[in-house]
């Protein structure tokens, strides 16, 4: 299965199906069904983040506050990545949306569907880019 590695709360927020683009400096060039990695590292002005506005309340209210630090070094849930398209063309997004993800001209957006958690993580590094891992 293809991975790709978020930063937290990053990861728990498309597992969550709150954030449906995540946004790159890379254009995908496989589109499909991926596993959703939360990444080992979890910086400060990562952590600060869930402190904050749209981030507070869309962890808060599902119990997950707090959750995505638990959940760093895992593979954590799956996604389909269905589309990927320049971020300028991303004008008509929620405003949470936007502020989960990086629309900088020159990105793109990775539009994904059919979020969830696994039943249970699984450990895992993790690396750069979309990476192989055998279940």
């Amino acid at each position: 299965m293809r991975v790709l590695s978020f930063t937290q709360p990053w990861a728990t927020l498309v597992c969550l199906g709150t954030k449906q683009i995540e946004t790159r400096s890379w254009k995908s060039w496989y589109y499909g069904e991926i596993l959703i990695h939360a990444s080992k590292s979890y910086p400060r002005w990562a952590k600060d983040c869930e402190k904050e506005e749209p981030f507070y309340s869309a962890l808060r209210p599902k119990g997950i506050y707090a959750y995505p630090e638990i959940a760093c070094g895992h593979i954590i849930g799956a996604a389909t990545i269905v589309r990927c398209v320049p971020t300028e063309n991303l004008a008509d997004i929620s405003e949470d949306e936007r502020a989960f993800g990086d629309y900088s001209p020159g990105r793109y957006g990775w539009i994904l569907s059919d979020p969830r958690f696994l039943p249970q993580p699984i450990a895992a590094k993790g690396s750069l880019g979309l990476w192989e891992f055998t279940l």
